[in-house]
């Protein structure tokens, strides 16, 4: 790093240094023809993409005049992608658009109203985008997870919701029936990376402020308040998706609803 906090042109031998392991991995899934490689290639290719669209974007927007605007257009669309992502892994199953929005804009607005409502950190541009992307990149794939995990037990367990059915169970009784094992395994990712943080990884916004300078402790506490936000805003992404979905498993006349036995995603 140079002494203006800058990398200047050492940045692209570290790059090419970082594809050691993405080479690597493209070499074994050719050689054993797992057929994984080209995802990966990809997923590199796409993320370098994006993250220096990022960096530009933080550079020329925040250096405006008109920074607190752009930073709340910024959030806002990464609340209608986060969305948009959510609706694409149930596109057959009705009345997922509103509790996709409250997953997605619940989780938003709860990162920024604990940051900077209680005076964590000042409301900044920056630190507004960084806050609700952190957010909104968890509690995304969890709420995509969520929805997965629904349409996948109801659409494999058609006949058991019927026998539930008949012998007289209503929506709420099915809900409860179909929703505690979907969550689970829904969540089961994020409460592992919560359960063994600092005993196997050390979080990225530690890290980085403990490199910076910023000391331990304090670093600690943020990251922690940064983790237990991101663990409640996964939680609820999760349930009110999973309650949504399974909910519409039953049609109004309290049959099984016709996407539940369609099996065509």
């Amino acid at each position: 790093m140079n002494p203006d906090g800058t990398f200047g042109l050492t940045v692209i031998p570290v790059l090419l240094a970082s594809l050691a392991l993405v080479a690597i991995a493209v070499a074994i899934s050719t050689r054993l023809r797992v057929g994984i490689e080209k995802s990966i290639v990809w997923a590199a290719i796409r993320a370098t993409v994006q993250l220096l669209a990022v960096g530009l974007l933080f550079t020329v927007i925040f250096d405006s005049g008109l920074a607190e605007l752009w930073a709340w257009l910024w959030v806002a669309a990464m609340v209608a992608v986060a969305v948009t992502v959510v609706l694409r892994r149930a596109p057959k199953v009705p009345g997922i658009l509103l509790p996709a929005v409250a997953a997605v804009t619940g989780s938003a607005a709860l990162s920024v109203i604990v940051v900077f409502g209680f005076g964590v950190l000042e409301l900044e541009p920056v630190r507004l985008v960084v806050v609700v992307g952190i957010t909104l990149g968890n509690a995304m794939p969890a709420a995509v997870g969520g929805v997965a995990q629904t349409v996948s037990l109801v659409r494999g367990r058609p006949g058991e919701i019927e026998a539930l059915l008949a012998l007289g169970m209503r929506r709420p009784e099915v809900v409860r029936y179909l929703a505690p094992q979907a969550a689970r395994l829904a969540m089961v990712p994020q409460i592992e990376r919560t359960k063994v943080v600092g005993l196997i990884a050390l979080p990225g916004a530690m890290t980085g402020l403990l490199l910076a300078g910023v000391a331990p402790l304090d670093a600690v506490v943020l990251q922690l308040l940064v983790m237990l936000i991101v663990l409640g805003a996964v939680a609820v992404s999760v349930l009110s998706t999973v309650l949504s979905v399974a909910g519409t498993a039953v049609s109004p006349e309290m049959t099984l609803a016709g996407w539940a036995s369609d099996r065509e995603s």
